[in-house]
Protein backbone atom coordinates (compact mmCIF):
# COMPACT_ATOMS: atom_id res chain seq x y z
CA UNK A 1 0.00 0.00 0.00
CA UNK A 2 2.55 2.33 1.28
CA UNK A 3 4.14 1.34 -2.17
CA UNK A 4 1.92 2.28 -4.37
CA UNK A 5 0.89 5.39 -2.51
CA UNK A 6 4.42 6.71 -3.05
CA UNK A 7 4.31 6.01 -6.76
CA UNK A 8 1.15 8.05 -7.23
CA UNK A 9 2.84 10.90 -5.76
CA UNK A 10 5.86 10.76 -7.79
CA UNK A 11 3.28 10.27 -10.62
CA UNK A 12 1.39 13.43 -9.74
CA UNK A 13 4.79 15.08 -8.78
CA UNK A 14 5.90 15.42 -11.98
CA UNK A 15 2.34 15.65 -13.79
CA UNK A 16 2.37 18.93 -11.61
CA UNK A 17 5.81 19.49 -12.79
CA UNK A 18 4.44 18.97 -16.73
CA UNK A 19 1.71 21.39 -15.80
CA UNK A 20 4.05 24.21 -14.50
CA UNK A 21 6.72 24.16 -17.35
CA UNK A 22 3.53 24.27 -19.91
CA UNK A 23 2.19 27.45 -18.27
CA UNK A 24 5.52 29.18 -17.34
CA UNK A 25 6.34 28.48 -20.74
CA UNK A 26 2.96 30.17 -22.01
CA UNK A 27 3.68 32.96 -19.75
CA UNK A 28 7.01 33.85 -21.40
CA UNK A 29 5.59 33.84 -24.96
CA UNK A 30 2.63 36.18 -23.87
CA UNK A 31 5.27 38.51 -22.41
CA UNK A 32 6.91 38.32 -25.81
CA UNK A 33 3.38 38.72 -27.61
CA UNK A 34 3.06 41.65 -25.41
CA UNK A 35 6.83 43.02 -26.28
CA UNK A 36 5.96 42.48 -30.01
CA UNK A 37 2.27 44.63 -29.52
CA UNK A 38 4.49 47.86 -27.94
CA UNK A 39 6.96 47.26 -31.37
CA UNK A 40 4.45 47.94 -33.20
CA UNK A 41 2.54 50.62 -32.02
CA UNK A 42 6.38 51.93 -31.61
CA UNK A 43 6.87 51.93 -35.25
CA UNK A 44 3.19 53.10 -35.65
CA UNK A 45 4.39 56.43 -34.06
CA UNK A 46 7.04 56.70 -35.67
CA UNK A 47 5.66 56.39 -39.11
CA UNK A 48 2.92 58.84 -37.78
CA UNK A 49 5.28 61.58 -36.89
CA UNK A 50 7.59 61.14 -40.33
CA UNK A 51 3.97 61.29 -42.59
CA UNK A 52 3.36 64.67 -39.87
CA UNK A 53 6.68 66.15 -40.85
CA UNK A 54 6.46 65.10 -44.48
CA UNK A 55 3.05 66.61 -44.77
CA UNK A 56 3.79 69.82 -42.79
CA UNK A 57 7.37 70.57 -44.93
CA UNK A 58 5.40 69.85 -48.09
CA UNK A 59 2.51 72.53 -47.33
CA UNK A 60 5.31 75.32 -46.16
CA UNK A 61 5.82 78.24 -48.62
CA UNK A 62 8.36 77.61 -51.19
CA UNK A 63 11.50 80.61 -51.09
CA UNK A 64 10.22 82.53 -53.62
CA UNK A 65 8.77 86.17 -53.84
CA UNK A 66 5.01 84.84 -53.44
CA UNK A 67 6.40 84.12 -49.88
CA UNK A 68 6.64 87.47 -49.22
CA UNK A 69 3.29 88.44 -50.36
CA UNK A 70 1.56 85.69 -48.56
CA UNK A 71 2.90 86.83 -45.23
CA UNK A 72 1.06 89.93 -45.49
CA UNK A 73 -2.20 88.23 -44.99
CA UNK A 74 -3.27 86.94 -41.34
CA UNK A 75 -4.88 83.84 -42.90
CA UNK A 76 -1.88 82.92 -44.52
CA UNK A 77 0.64 83.88 -41.63
CA UNK A 78 -2.17 81.41 -39.59
CA UNK A 79 -2.03 78.74 -41.55
CA UNK A 80 2.07 78.89 -41.48
CA UNK A 81 2.03 79.12 -37.44
CA UNK A 82 -0.72 75.88 -37.70
CA UNK A 83 2.23 73.80 -40.38
CA UNK A 84 4.92 74.94 -37.23
CA UNK A 85 2.62 73.58 -34.57
CA UNK A 86 2.07 70.88 -36.53
CA UNK A 87 5.60 69.94 -36.74
CA UNK A 88 5.96 70.10 -33.12
CA UNK A 89 2.59 68.06 -32.87
CA UNK A 90 4.71 64.98 -34.78
CA UNK A 91 7.67 65.91 -32.70
CA UNK A 92 5.62 64.77 -29.57
CA UNK A 93 4.59 61.25 -31.50
CA UNK A 94 8.55 60.74 -31.96
CA UNK A 95 9.02 61.05 -28.09
CA UNK A 96 5.96 58.59 -27.66
CA UNK A 97 8.35 55.91 -29.70
CA UNK A 98 11.54 56.63 -28.37
CA UNK A 99 10.01 56.49 -24.79
CA UNK A 100 8.25 52.84 -25.99
CA UNK A 101 11.08 52.06 -27.02
CA UNK A 102 13.34 52.59 -24.38
CA UNK A 103 11.16 52.07 -21.38
CA UNK A 104 9.20 49.25 -22.17
CA UNK A 105 10.90 47.34 -25.42
CA UNK A 106 14.37 47.59 -24.37
CA UNK A 107 13.54 46.75 -20.78
CA UNK A 108 11.48 43.57 -21.81
CA UNK A 109 13.93 42.28 -23.88
CA UNK A 110 16.44 42.17 -21.30
CA UNK A 111 14.05 40.74 -18.86
CA UNK A 112 12.59 38.20 -21.21
CA UNK A 113 16.48 37.10 -21.28
CA UNK A 114 16.43 36.78 -17.40
CA UNK A 115 13.11 35.09 -17.27
CA UNK A 116 14.54 32.26 -19.70
CA UNK A 117 17.59 31.83 -17.29
CA UNK A 118 15.65 31.66 -14.28
CA UNK A 119 12.57 29.45 -15.57
CA UNK A 120 15.20 26.96 -17.12
CA UNK A 121 17.57 27.38 -13.30
CA UNK A 122 14.58 26.67 -11.51
CA UNK A 123 13.09 23.71 -13.31
CA UNK A 124 16.74 22.03 -13.75
CA UNK A 125 16.74 21.91 -9.98
CA UNK A 126 13.34 20.24 -9.70
CA UNK A 127 14.34 17.63 -12.22
CA UNK A 128 17.56 17.31 -10.45
CA UNK A 129 15.53 17.20 -7.04
CA UNK A 130 13.09 14.42 -8.49
CA UNK A 131 16.23 12.45 -9.98
CA UNK A 132 17.55 12.18 -6.69
CA UNK A 133 14.45 10.53 -4.77
CA UNK A 134 13.22 8.26 -7.88
CA UNK A 135 17.01 6.76 -7.48
CA UNK A 136 17.27 7.00 -3.62
CA UNK A 137 13.94 5.12 -4.01
CA UNK A 138 15.54 2.32 -6.30
CA UNK A 139 18.45 1.57 -3.95
CA UNK A 140 15.86 1.15 -1.16
CA UNK A 141 13.78 -1.56 -3.32
CA UNK A 142 17.11 -2.96 -3.98
CA UNK A 143 18.08 -3.37 -0.16
CA UNK A 144 14.06 -4.30 0.52
CA UNK A 145 14.51 -7.18 -1.95
CA UNK A 146 17.65 -8.40 -1.03
CA UNK A 147 16.37 -8.75 2.06
CA UNK A 148 13.25 -10.70 0.85
CA UNK A 149 15.83 -12.72 -0.82
CA UNK A 150 17.94 -13.57 2.30
CA UNK A 151 15.05 -14.11 4.36
CA UNK A 152 13.76 -16.58 1.99
CA UNK A 153 17.14 -18.28 1.84
CA UNK A 154 17.77 -18.78 5.52
CA UNK A 155 14.29 -20.43 6.01
CA UNK A 156 15.25 -23.08 3.21
CA UNK A 157 18.52 -23.52 5.10
CA UNK A 158 17.46 -23.69 8.50
CA UNK A 159 14.41 -26.19 6.86
CA UNK A 160 17.27 -27.90 5.42
CA UNK A 161 19.01 -28.14 8.63
CA UNK A 162 16.07 -29.58 10.71
CA UNK A 163 15.68 -32.48 7.95
CA UNK A 164 19.11 -33.26 7.87
CA UNK A 165 19.33 -33.23 11.84
CA UNK A 166 15.97 -35.40 11.88
CA UNK A 167 17.45 -38.36 9.27
CA UNK A 168 18.82 -41.14 11.39
CA UNK A 169 21.00 -41.99 7.70
CA UNK A 170 22.92 -39.07 7.41
CA UNK A 171 26.10 -38.22 9.28
CA UNK A 172 27.28 -35.96 11.78
CA UNK A 173 29.03 -34.33 9.48
CA UNK A 174 26.71 -33.57 6.84
CA UNK A 175 24.43 -32.59 9.56
CA UNK A 176 26.99 -30.05 11.18
CA UNK A 177 27.69 -28.56 7.67
CA UNK A 178 23.91 -28.25 7.44
CA UNK A 179 23.51 -26.72 10.59
CA UNK A 180 26.55 -23.82 9.92
CA UNK A 181 24.93 -23.30 6.53
CA UNK A 182 21.37 -22.27 7.84
CA UNK A 183 23.40 -19.82 10.62
CA UNK A 184 25.13 -18.70 8.01
CA UNK A 185 21.88 -17.85 5.98
CA UNK A 186 20.58 -15.94 8.91
CA UNK A 187 23.18 -14.07 9.90
CA UNK A 188 23.25 -12.59 5.94
CA UNK A 189 19.46 -12.21 6.55
CA UNK A 190 20.26 -10.17 9.50
CA UNK A 191 22.95 -8.31 7.79
CA UNK A 192 20.65 -7.40 4.92
CA UNK A 193 17.46 -6.67 7.37
CA UNK A 194 19.87 -3.93 9.31
CA UNK A 195 20.84 -2.59 5.60
CA UNK A 196 17.35 -2.31 4.52
CA UNK A 197 16.10 -0.87 8.00
CA UNK A 198 19.20 1.75 7.72
CA UNK A 199 18.03 2.62 4.20
CA UNK A 200 14.88 2.66 4.60
CA UNK A 201 15.12 4.93 7.25
CA UNK A 202 17.07 7.14 5.07
CA UNK A 203 15.02 7.37 2.47
CA UNK A 204 12.69 8.72 4.29
CA UNK A 205 14.01 11.43 5.59
CA UNK A 206 15.14 12.16 2.04
CA UNK A 207 11.50 11.62 0.81
CA UNK A 208 10.25 14.26 3.57
CA UNK A 209 13.13 16.96 2.86
CA UNK A 210 12.04 16.50 -1.08
CA UNK A 211 8.59 16.81 -0.33
CA UNK A 212 8.56 19.18 2.56
CA UNK A 213 11.57 21.41 1.50
CA UNK A 214 13.39 20.83 -1.72
CA UNK A 215 10.13 20.39 -4.21
CA UNK A 216 8.01 23.81 -2.31
CA UNK A 217 10.96 25.87 -2.14
CA UNK A 218 11.07 25.19 -6.02
CA UNK A 219 7.42 25.84 -6.43
CA UNK A 220 7.66 28.74 -4.56
CA UNK A 221 10.64 30.16 -6.77
CA UNK A 222 8.55 29.08 -9.60
CA UNK A 223 5.66 31.09 -8.36
CA UNK A 224 7.55 33.93 -7.33
CA UNK A 225 8.99 34.19 -11.18
CA UNK A 226 5.51 34.06 -12.28
CA UNK A 227 4.59 36.71 -10.04
CA UNK A 228 7.26 39.09 -11.03
CA UNK A 229 6.45 38.72 -14.52
CA UNK A 230 3.20 39.36 -14.22
CA UNK A 231 3.78 42.43 -12.20
CA UNK A 232 6.64 43.29 -14.78
CA UNK A 233 3.59 43.26 -17.48
CA UNK A 234 1.54 45.41 -15.22
CA UNK A 235 4.16 47.97 -14.71
CA UNK A 236 4.63 48.44 -18.06
CA UNK A 237 1.07 48.47 -19.34
CA UNK A 238 1.13 51.53 -17.07
CA UNK A 239 3.91 53.05 -18.68
CA UNK A 240 2.34 52.64 -22.16
CA UNK A 241 -0.15 54.67 -20.77
CA UNK A 242 1.76 57.36 -18.72
CA UNK A 243 4.30 57.51 -22.31
CA UNK A 244 1.28 58.92 -24.11
CA UNK A 245 -0.05 61.53 -20.55
CA UNK A 246 3.38 62.48 -21.09
CA UNK A 247 3.59 64.50 -24.09
CA UNK A 248 -0.40 65.17 -23.34
CA UNK A 249 1.08 69.28 -21.97
CA UNK A 250 3.01 69.58 -25.07
CA UNK A 251 0.45 68.13 -27.67
CA UNK A 252 -1.88 70.35 -26.00
CA UNK A 253 0.09 74.06 -26.54
CA UNK A 254 0.32 72.68 -29.77
CA UNK A 255 -3.06 72.49 -30.19
CA UNK A 256 -3.95 75.77 -28.36
CA UNK A 257 -1.39 77.31 -30.79
CA UNK A 258 -3.19 76.12 -34.05
CA UNK A 259 -6.47 77.99 -32.12
CA UNK A 260 -4.83 80.79 -30.92
CA UNK A 261 -3.29 81.20 -35.06
CA UNK A 262 -7.24 80.61 -36.06
CA UNK A 263 -8.53 83.23 -33.84
CA UNK A 264 -5.99 85.62 -35.02
CA UNK A 265 -6.93 85.58 -38.53
CA UNK A 266 -8.42 89.19 -38.89
CA UNK A 267 -10.71 89.58 -42.70
CA UNK A 268 -10.89 93.15 -42.69
CA UNK A 269 -7.07 93.65 -41.98
CA UNK A 270 -6.73 91.34 -44.73
CA UNK A 271 -9.20 92.61 -47.05
CA UNK A 272 -7.22 96.27 -46.76
CA UNK A 273 -3.94 94.09 -47.79
CA UNK A 274 -5.84 93.49 -51.06
CA UNK A 275 -6.93 97.16 -51.85
CA UNK A 276 -3.68 98.35 -50.47
CA UNK A 277 -1.70 95.44 -53.10
CA UNK A 278 -4.04 96.23 -55.98
CA UNK A 279 -4.95 100.15 -55.69
CA UNK A 280 -3.94 102.11 -58.95
CA UNK A 281 -4.04 105.69 -58.12
CA UNK A 282 -5.99 106.92 -60.98
CA UNK A 283 -8.63 109.24 -60.45
CA UNK A 284 -12.64 108.80 -61.34
CA UNK A 285 -13.29 110.22 -64.25
CA UNK A 286 -15.46 112.89 -64.17
CA UNK A 287 -18.65 113.26 -65.30
CA UNK A 288 -20.14 112.24 -68.77
CA UNK A 289 -20.90 115.34 -70.36
CA UNK A 290 -24.74 115.77 -72.00
CA UNK A 291 -24.61 115.55 -75.88
CA UNK A 292 -27.37 116.99 -77.59
CA UNK A 293 -28.31 115.68 -81.06
CA UNK A 294 -31.54 117.13 -81.68
CA UNK A 295 -28.76 120.75 -82.66
CA UNK A 296 -26.34 120.73 -85.18
CA UNK A 297 -23.10 121.87 -83.25
CA UNK A 298 -22.05 125.27 -84.29
CA UNK A 299 -18.54 125.21 -85.11
CA UNK A 300 -16.29 127.05 -87.50
CA UNK A 301 -15.25 124.40 -90.40
CA UNK A 302 -11.38 124.42 -91.31
CA UNK A 303 -10.21 123.11 -94.59
CA UNK A 304 -9.44 119.68 -93.77
CA UNK A 305 -13.47 119.62 -91.80
CA UNK A 306 -16.59 118.01 -93.08
CA UNK A 307 -20.53 119.50 -92.63
CA UNK A 308 -21.60 120.27 -88.99
CA UNK A 309 -23.84 117.62 -88.96
CA UNK A 310 -20.88 115.18 -89.52
CA UNK A 311 -18.41 116.91 -87.14
CA UNK A 312 -21.23 116.31 -84.41
CA UNK A 313 -21.59 112.68 -85.07
CA UNK A 314 -17.65 111.77 -85.27
CA UNK A 315 -16.97 114.06 -82.39
CA UNK A 316 -19.02 112.09 -80.18
CA UNK A 317 -17.86 109.10 -81.75
CA UNK A 318 -14.32 110.84 -80.52
CA UNK A 319 -15.35 111.14 -77.70
CA UNK A 320 -17.21 107.43 -76.56
CA UNK A 321 -13.83 105.93 -77.83
CA UNK A 322 -11.53 108.36 -75.61
CA UNK A 323 -12.98 107.00 -72.22
CA UNK A 324 -12.23 103.36 -73.97
CA UNK A 325 -8.22 104.42 -73.29
CA UNK A 326 -8.05 103.47 -69.72
CA UNK A 327 -8.53 99.74 -70.46
CA UNK A 328 -6.76 99.04 -73.37
CA UNK A 329 -4.40 96.88 -72.28
CA UNK A 330 -0.40 97.68 -73.11
CA UNK A 331 1.04 95.28 -75.99
CA UNK A 332 4.70 95.67 -74.83
CA UNK A 333 5.49 92.39 -72.80
CA UNK A 334 8.20 92.06 -70.34
CA UNK A 335 9.56 93.22 -67.07
CA UNK A 336 8.48 97.09 -68.52
CA UNK A 337 10.64 100.05 -68.01
CA UNK A 338 13.15 100.79 -65.72
CA UNK A 339 11.17 103.59 -64.03
CA UNK A 340 7.92 101.19 -63.68
CA UNK A 341 6.03 103.62 -65.87
CA UNK A 342 4.12 100.92 -66.94
CA UNK A 343 2.37 100.43 -63.56
CA UNK A 344 -0.88 102.27 -61.92
CA UNK A 345 0.29 105.20 -60.17
CA UNK A 346 0.31 103.36 -56.59
CA UNK A 347 1.66 100.27 -57.46
CA UNK A 348 4.28 102.15 -59.22
CA UNK A 349 4.94 104.40 -56.13
CA UNK A 350 5.65 101.12 -54.41
CA UNK A 351 7.97 99.62 -56.84
CA UNK A 352 9.85 102.75 -56.97
CA UNK A 353 10.23 102.75 -52.92
CA UNK A 354 11.15 99.29 -52.95
CA UNK A 355 13.92 99.85 -55.60
CA UNK A 356 14.89 102.97 -53.78
CA UNK A 357 15.26 100.40 -50.22
CA UNK A 358 17.63 98.26 -52.35
CA UNK A 359 19.73 100.59 -53.67
CA UNK A 360 20.27 102.14 -50.11
CA UNK A 361 21.01 98.52 -48.66
CA UNK A 362 23.71 97.55 -51.25
CA UNK A 363 25.19 101.32 -50.67
CA UNK A 364 25.27 100.45 -47.19
CA UNK A 365 26.92 97.25 -47.84
CA UNK A 366 29.51 99.02 -50.02
CA UNK A 367 30.20 101.50 -47.71
CA UNK A 368 30.86 98.87 -45.08
CA UNK A 369 33.04 97.01 -47.23
CA UNK A 370 34.91 100.15 -47.96
CA UNK A 371 35.58 101.10 -44.44
CA UNK A 372 36.59 97.26 -43.55
CA UNK A 373 39.57 98.25 -46.33
CA UNK A 374 40.01 101.62 -44.90
CA UNK A 375 40.90 100.06 -41.52
CA UNK A 376 43.28 97.19 -42.90
CA UNK A 377 44.96 99.71 -45.09
CA UNK A 378 45.35 101.92 -41.88
CA UNK A 379 47.20 98.95 -40.26
CA UNK A 380 49.09 98.06 -43.40
CA UNK A 381 50.47 101.78 -43.34
CA UNK A 382 51.04 101.68 -39.34
CA UNK A 383 52.60 97.86 -40.01
CA UNK A 384 54.33 97.30 -43.02
CA UNK A 385 55.21 93.51 -42.62
CA UNK A 386 51.69 92.37 -42.37
CA UNK A 387 50.95 93.81 -46.06
CA UNK A 388 51.45 96.67 -48.82
CA UNK A 389 48.79 98.87 -48.27
CA UNK A 390 48.68 99.92 -52.34
CA UNK A 391 47.29 96.17 -52.37
CA UNK A 392 44.00 98.06 -51.00
CA UNK A 393 43.62 101.02 -53.39
CA UNK A 394 42.10 99.20 -56.79
CA UNK A 395 39.91 97.46 -54.31
CA UNK A 396 38.65 101.18 -52.43
CA UNK A 397 38.72 102.30 -56.15
CA UNK A 398 35.88 99.89 -57.34
CA UNK A 399 33.79 100.02 -54.27
CA UNK A 400 34.06 104.10 -54.97
CA UNK A 401 32.81 103.54 -58.47
CA UNK A 402 29.98 101.45 -57.01
CA UNK A 403 28.82 103.64 -54.42
CA UNK A 404 28.90 106.74 -56.71
CA UNK A 405 26.35 104.77 -59.78
CA UNK A 406 24.36 103.33 -56.87
CA UNK A 407 23.98 107.10 -55.37
CA UNK A 408 23.35 107.80 -59.16
CA UNK A 409 20.84 105.61 -59.07
CA UNK A 410 19.46 106.55 -56.01
CA UNK A 411 18.78 110.41 -56.99
CA UNK A 412 17.34 108.86 -60.27
CA UNK A 413 14.54 106.82 -58.52
CA UNK A 414 13.97 109.49 -55.97
CA UNK A 415 13.26 112.41 -58.87
CA UNK A 416 10.85 109.35 -60.25
CA UNK A 417 9.39 108.80 -56.82
CA UNK A 418 8.92 112.54 -56.70
CA UNK A 419 7.11 113.22 -59.17
CA UNK A 420 4.76 110.24 -58.76
CA UNK A 421 3.70 111.44 -55.15
CA UNK A 422 3.59 114.46 -56.68
CA UNK A 423 0.98 113.54 -59.08
CA UNK A 424 -0.82 111.01 -56.66
CA UNK A 425 -4.68 112.07 -56.12
CA UNK A 426 -5.27 113.06 -52.83
CA UNK A 427 -8.98 111.60 -51.74
CA UNK A 428 -9.76 116.08 -51.14
CA UNK A 429 -9.17 116.74 -54.99
CA UNK A 430 -11.20 114.04 -56.33
CA UNK A 431 -14.12 116.50 -57.14
CA UNK A 432 -12.17 119.47 -57.77
CA UNK A 433 -9.72 117.75 -60.45
CA UNK A 434 -13.19 116.92 -62.18
CA UNK A 435 -12.96 120.51 -63.19
CA UNK A 436 -8.94 120.50 -63.87
CA UNK A 437 -9.46 122.79 -67.02
CA UNK A 438 -11.76 126.08 -67.46
CA UNK A 439 -12.32 127.56 -70.18
CA UNK A 440 -10.38 131.07 -70.33
CA UNK A 441 -10.79 133.83 -73.88
CA UNK A 442 -6.84 134.89 -73.37
CA UNK A 443 -4.19 132.48 -72.88
CA UNK A 444 -0.65 134.38 -71.98
CA UNK A 445 2.86 132.04 -72.10
CA UNK A 446 3.56 132.74 -69.07
CA UNK A 447 1.33 131.04 -67.52
CA UNK A 448 2.14 127.95 -70.12
CA UNK A 449 5.64 128.10 -69.14
CA UNK A 450 4.90 127.77 -65.48
CA UNK A 451 4.19 124.19 -66.03
CA UNK A 452 6.84 123.25 -68.72
CA UNK A 453 8.58 120.51 -66.35
CA UNK A 454 5.29 118.62 -66.12
CA UNK A 455 4.73 115.09 -67.58
CA UNK A 456 1.44 112.87 -68.85
CA UNK A 457 0.34 111.27 -65.48
CA UNK A 458 -0.96 107.97 -67.47
CA UNK A 459 -0.95 106.88 -70.95
CA UNK A 460 -4.03 105.74 -73.03
CA UNK A 461 -3.60 102.34 -72.34
CA UNK A 462 -3.24 102.60 -68.60
CA UNK A 463 0.07 102.74 -68.40
CA UNK A 464 3.18 105.08 -67.59
CA UNK A 465 5.16 106.79 -70.06
CA UNK A 466 9.15 106.30 -69.75
CA UNK A 467 10.71 109.19 -68.24
CA UNK A 468 14.18 110.62 -66.76
CA UNK A 469 15.06 112.22 -63.81
CA UNK A 470 15.91 115.76 -65.51
CA UNK A 471 15.02 117.29 -68.80
CA UNK A 472 18.33 116.81 -70.32
CA UNK A 473 18.00 112.69 -69.24
CA UNK A 474 14.87 113.03 -71.29
CA UNK A 475 16.79 114.43 -74.17
CA UNK A 476 19.14 112.30 -74.01
CA UNK A 477 16.76 109.02 -74.52
CA UNK A 478 14.10 110.24 -77.01
CA UNK A 479 15.03 110.19 -80.93
CA UNK A 480 14.88 113.60 -82.10
CA UNK A 481 13.59 112.49 -85.78
CA UNK A 482 9.98 112.15 -85.12
CA UNK A 483 9.98 110.35 -88.49
CA UNK A 484 12.21 107.48 -87.39
CA UNK A 485 9.19 106.72 -84.93
CA UNK A 486 6.60 104.17 -85.92
CA UNK A 487 3.87 104.96 -83.79
CA UNK A 488 1.12 102.30 -83.07
CA UNK A 489 -2.50 103.40 -83.73
CA UNK A 490 -5.48 101.75 -82.51
CA UNK A 491 -7.80 99.69 -84.76
CA UNK A 492 -10.66 102.22 -84.13
CA UNK A 493 -8.66 104.49 -86.22
CA UNK A 494 -8.72 102.26 -89.73
CA UNK A 495 -12.20 102.37 -90.60
CA UNK A 496 -12.84 106.04 -89.02
CA UNK A 497 -13.79 109.31 -90.97
CA UNK A 498 -11.06 112.17 -90.77
CA UNK A 499 -12.52 114.14 -87.19
CA UNK A 500 -12.41 117.78 -88.42
CA UNK A 501 -9.70 120.27 -86.90
CA UNK A 502 -11.01 122.19 -83.46
CA UNK A 503 -7.45 123.93 -83.60
CA UNK A 504 -3.77 123.48 -82.54
CA UNK A 505 -1.27 122.66 -80.74
CA UNK A 506 2.40 122.95 -79.97
CA UNK A 507 5.33 120.51 -79.20
CA UNK A 508 6.88 121.47 -76.07
CA UNK A 509 9.04 118.15 -75.28
CA UNK A 510 9.50 114.92 -77.70
CA UNK A 511 7.41 112.35 -77.36
CA UNK A 512 8.43 108.73 -78.57
CA UNK A 513 4.66 107.05 -78.86
CA UNK A 514 5.46 103.43 -77.98
CA UNK A 515 2.11 102.84 -76.94
CA UNK A 516 -0.96 101.48 -78.90
CA UNK A 517 -3.25 104.50 -80.00
CA UNK A 518 0.11 107.14 -79.61
CA UNK A 519 1.99 109.33 -81.96
CA UNK A 520 5.48 110.67 -82.01
CA UNK A 521 6.29 114.21 -81.92
CA UNK A 522 9.11 116.19 -82.25
CA UNK A 523 9.74 119.31 -79.56
CA UNK A 524 8.59 122.77 -81.17
CA UNK A 525 6.07 120.91 -83.75
CA UNK A 526 3.00 122.17 -84.95
CA UNK A 527 -0.27 119.78 -84.97
CA UNK A 528 -3.76 120.26 -85.84
CA UNK A 529 -6.21 119.10 -82.48
CA UNK A 530 -9.11 116.93 -83.21
CA UNK A 531 -10.15 116.37 -80.04
CA UNK A 532 -9.41 117.92 -76.82
CA UNK A 533 -8.31 116.69 -73.39
CA UNK A 534 -11.51 114.59 -71.86
CA UNK A 535 -10.17 114.93 -68.40
CA UNK A 536 -7.94 111.78 -68.60
CA UNK A 537 -4.69 114.23 -69.37
CA UNK A 538 -4.52 112.99 -73.30
CA UNK A 539 -5.72 115.55 -76.53
CA UNK A 540 -5.91 113.65 -79.71
CA UNK A 541 -4.13 115.33 -82.49
CA UNK A 542 -3.34 115.15 -86.23
CA UNK A 543 0.26 115.69 -88.47
CA UNK A 544 -1.66 115.07 -91.91
CA UNK A 545 -4.53 113.02 -93.47
CA UNK A 546 -3.03 109.48 -92.88
CA UNK A 547 -1.26 109.86 -89.27
CA UNK A 548 -3.15 111.10 -85.94
CA UNK A 549 -3.14 109.44 -82.76
CA UNK A 550 -3.20 111.21 -79.26
CA UNK A 551 -0.83 113.14 -77.00
CA UNK A 552 -0.14 113.78 -73.56
CA UNK A 553 -1.99 117.07 -72.79
CA UNK A 554 0.78 118.47 -70.87
CA UNK A 555 3.82 118.02 -73.66
CA UNK A 556 1.70 120.47 -75.47
CA UNK A 557 0.52 123.66 -75.92
CA UNK A 558 -2.81 123.80 -77.27
CA UNK A 559 -5.28 126.74 -78.68
CA UNK A 560 -8.37 125.79 -79.56
CA UNK A 561 -10.70 128.15 -82.22
CA UNK A 562 -12.59 131.22 -80.49
CA UNK A 563 -15.82 129.81 -81.65
CA UNK A 564 -15.11 126.11 -80.27
CA UNK A 565 -15.95 125.79 -76.84
CA UNK A 566 -13.79 129.20 -76.48
CA UNK A 567 -10.52 129.71 -76.34
CA UNK A 568 -8.33 127.22 -73.88
CA UNK A 569 -4.92 126.48 -73.45
CA UNK A 570 -3.55 123.56 -72.31
CA UNK A 571 0.33 122.60 -70.94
Amino acid sequence: MDKVETLLKELQLKDQFDNLEKHTQWGIEYLEKYTKFVKERSEIETNYAKQIRNLSKKYQPKKNSREEEESKYTFCRAFLTTLNELNDYAGQHEVIAENLTSQIIAELSRYLQELKSERKSHFHEGRKAQQHIESSWKQLESCKRKFERDCKEADRAQQYFEKMDADINVTKADVEKARQQAQLRQQMANDSKSDYSSYLQKFNQEQNEHYFTVIPNIFQKLQDMEEKRIERIGVCMKTFADVDRQVLPIVGKCLDGMTKAAESIEPKSDSKQVVESYKSGFEPPGDVEFEDYGQAMKRTASDTSLSNSREAKEKSAGKSKGKLWPFIKNKNKGSGPEDFSHLPPEQRRKKLQGKLDELNKDIQKEMDQRDALTKMKDVYVKNPQMGDPTSVDPRLTEIGQNIEKLQFEVQKFEGWLAEVEERMPSKSDTHRRSGLYETQNNTTVGNNCAQDRERPLSSPDGSYTEEQNSETQVKANINPNPTSTTPEFDDEFDDEEALPTIGTCKALYPFEGHNEGTIAVAEGELLYVIEEDKGDGWTRVRRNEDEEGYVPTSYVEVFLETNAKGAMTYI
